[in-house]
């Protein structure tokens, strides 16, 4: 649907009684700052960083973990440099892993190393075996696939995973409507219950749990469900929570948010948008099941950020009200609000334990914004 140049900002809506309280990290999928939001909209809490926060998340010891860049594909010689970064409460760096090809996701595994999935030129033989893209196997002559790789506090590189080794050219084969410059681009990376990579393939619309010992597939499935999916997370119960993004999907384009059972491929919760057509984003974006039951969504493209419940009643909705510019936009000087992906954090997270929240000290921000 079509957003009206008026519609309202920050705080839409807030149900207490059957929300989750806590606090959202909110990055500008371009930016260089991220937000802690109350439950009001109102900023608690901000870090920025020069070099960029495109995307980030907590660590329990109130550090912010970032990627810098945007990073949607393999990059060119002009583009700025991608790192992981670390940033303490007070956004002091701690930690760096520099590597132009690192992009999308990253882990902080208990062990105190990183999992981050980096571009690397696949085997020209391999490349000319993959199937479908748009010009098909004459070109380009450069394919570019994904590696997952673990490093440790001092940049070592210990462990290595080549997904192009576990896939088959004539089954994973690229969307018709996407460039074959990548094979898969990884856009997502999280880890189950004992310690398997649980990834998405975007080009192939393919999520997988990837047992690590052997680096074969345990489970995989997507292509004629799911579209260019985003953010597959693993649950308690051992399913599998995505975000279904519907592009290229054919016929009515939309969004939904997809819980699967791994154990037999099966949909055992689902939610879109009433009429379908009123949820959709195009590209990031991602879901998040919360320790109530309900889930965060962040509908990335146009910024929206909403809690569901089971039942599938929204009880807290946002709209990012910060932009940053952006050369994903058809207009490069236009300035967007979208967010590639967004988490909740209960106030007894170890994070948050002994900080200064009180959002008086953004008093300016939080006047122009919070629930306009």
């Amino acid at each position: 649907m079509g957003w009206s140049v008026h519609h309202r900002i920050g705080l839409l809506h807030y149900a207490p009684q059957v929300s989750f309280r806590g606090y959202t990290l909110v990055c500008n999928a371009r930016g260089d700052y991220a937000h802690l939001i109350d439950m009001e909209g109102r900023v608690c809490h901000s870090w920025q960083n020069d070099e960029g926060i495109c995307y980030g998340y907590l660590l329990d010891n109130g550090h912010l973990l970032l990627r810098t860049q945007g990073a949607g594909g393999p990059p060119s010689e002009n583009d700025p440099e991608n790192a992981i970064l670390e940033l303490d409460w007070d956004g002091n760096l701690v930690w760096a892993y520099r590597n132009p090809m690192v992009h999308h996701d990253f882990e902080r595994l208990p062990n105190g190393n990183t999992l981050v999935p980096v571009f690397e030129q696949i085997p020209a033989e391999l490349a000319a075996q993959v199937q479908g893209g748009r010009g098909n196997s004459s070109g380009p002559r450069v394919m570019f696939g994904d590696v997952v790789q673990e490093v440790t506090p001092g940049g070592m590189v210990v462990d290595e995973w080549h997904s192009w080794e576990a896939l088959v050219p004539e089954e994973d084969v690229i969307c018709p409507l996407e460039t074959r410059r990548m094979w898969t681009q990884q856009n997502a990376l999280n880890v189950t219950g004992n310690g398997d990579l649980l990834v998405s393939f975007r080009q192939i619309s393919t999520v997988g749990i990837v047992d690590r010992s052997s680096g074969k597939f345990i489970w995989k499935w997507g292509p004629g469900f799911i579209a260019h999916q985003h953010h597959p997370t693993y649950l308690d119960n051992g399913h599998v929570l995505l975000f279904d993004n519907g592009s290229h999907r054919g016929g009515a384009t939309y969004s939904r948010v997809l819980e699967v059972d791994p154990a037999t491929s099966e949909i055992v919760w689902e939610y879109h948008g009433d009429p379908h057509i009123s949820f959709y984003s195009f590209h990031i974006s991602g879901a998040e099941r919360l320790p109530n039951g309900n889930t965060l969504i962040c509908e990335g493209a146009p910024g929206r950020l909403f809690e569901v419940t089971p039942d599938k009643e929204i009880v807290w909705e946002y709209i990012n009200p910060y932009v940053s510019r952006s050369g994903v936009s058809l207009d490069p000087m236009r300035a967007l609000n979208s967010v590639f992906r967004a988490h909740r954090y209960g106030p007894d997270h170890p994070a948050l334990q002994g900080r200064d929240l009180d959002p008086s000290r953004y008093a300016n921000l939080n006047r122009l914004y919070a629930g306009q």
